[in-house]
């Protein structure tokens, strides 16, 4: 009775697959959209390649570009400051060793004095960096929105139930490439993109 039941439950599954492949076929998704009824209780869907989106989409690379400006900027900035910090408690410590401070005072004020300036330093630095991690998270969601905006306008015309992310093999362990549309969104992405430039 076993084997009947795991006999029935494999010719099933074969033929779902060879009706599937029977719709399919080597037809282009066009030509399945236009051509093959759609079969109760099937899913379309597809795949787009997280990296290879980012790494071609413009709009994603501006952003990353300006982003990487900026933090070139910040880090520039901050390096400059703190050297010349240095060289003030360099020579700070110069005028101590060599007692050119007029009074005690006098050498406590200016160590106080460059302690603030330490402590500026650092806000600064504390300042810049959480403007640019928002910046960044602005960023992010203005992309994503960007990505979810165009999806949603292309499957109104391509009608899959799904479109996963995969990045590396984090969502996916093994696709069809026939199941990637990779190439659209960023063709279409990148379309949209330029038109807004203009």
């Amino acid at each position: 009775m076993k084997r009947i039941n795991y006999l029935l439950r494999g010719g099933l599954t074969f033929a779902v697959i060879l009706l599937l492949a029977s719709c399919n076929g080597k037809k282009s998704t066009d030509d399945v959209e236009k051509d093959a009824p759609r079969i109760p209780g099937s899913l379309r869907i597809a795949y787009v390649d997280v990296d290879t989106l980012l790494s071609k989409y413009s709009y994603a690379i501006d952003l990353n570009d300006m982003m990487m400006k900026k933090e070139e900027n910040i880090r520039a900035t901050l390096n400059e400051q703190a050297r010349d910090l240095q060289q003030e408690g360099a020579e700070f410590q110069r005028k101590v060793q060599n007692n050119a401070f007029v009074s005690q005072d006098r050498a406590q004020q200016e160590n106080a004095r460059l302690q603030k300036k330490q402590q500026d330093l650092q806000e600064l630095q504390n300042r810049l960096t959480n403007e640019l991690q928002s910046e960044n998270q602005k960023n992010s969601l203005q992309l994503r929105d960007s990505i979810n905006h165009f999806l949603k306008e292309y499957n109104k015309k391509h009608h899959y139930d799904m479109i996963f992310s995969n990045s590396g093999f984090d969502n996916l362990l093994y696709a069809n490439q026939s199941f990637n549309i990779t190439k659209d969104i960023v063709e279409g992405l990148n379309s949209r993109y330029k038109a807004k430039k203009k």
